[in-house]
């Protein structure tokens, strides 16, 4: 079983030395990584000791960044901070937004105008 932290405990690690996120209710220690990070540690660190979920999904990570982030796991944050209401579009680096039902109409019109244009043409030289 993982250790079971509070809110209180994550925002008592709020610096650059000594820095504790919160993402999808578990704990990271990623103090370590800070200078390593490909955006830069002041984003990190405008996260540290707080819930950084959104944060961290906004920016659409890779499978490789949450591989990463994995090994700085150091527990789970206790039932009564959880959050399980985030407002956030997962999707991740590389990959693009799935089209809405309006993309069929994409494909379907200009289907429609080609067999107009030339069926007209066909018409037009029996004519």
């Amino acid at each position: 079983m993982s250790k079971v932290y509070s809110f209180e405990d994550v925002k008592a690690h709020q610096t650059k030395g000594d820095l504790w996120v919160v993402i999808h209710n578990k704990v990271y220690d990623i103090t370590e990584f800070v200078l390593e990070h490909p955006g830069g540690e002041e984003v990190l660190l405008d996260e540290a000791g707080k819930d950084a979920t959104e944060s961290f999904e906004d920016i659409g990570h890779s499978d490789e960044a949450r591989d990463i982030l994995e090994k700085y796991i150091i527990g789970q944050l206790d039932e009564g901070s959880r959050v399980d209401n985030h407002k956030f579009d997962p999707i991740r680096a590389g990959e693009l937004p799935q089209e809405s039902s309006g993309s069929a109409l994409r494909v379907i019109i200009p289907t429609l105008a080609v067999v107009g244009f030339l069926a007209y043409k066909f018409v037009l030289s029996k004519n």
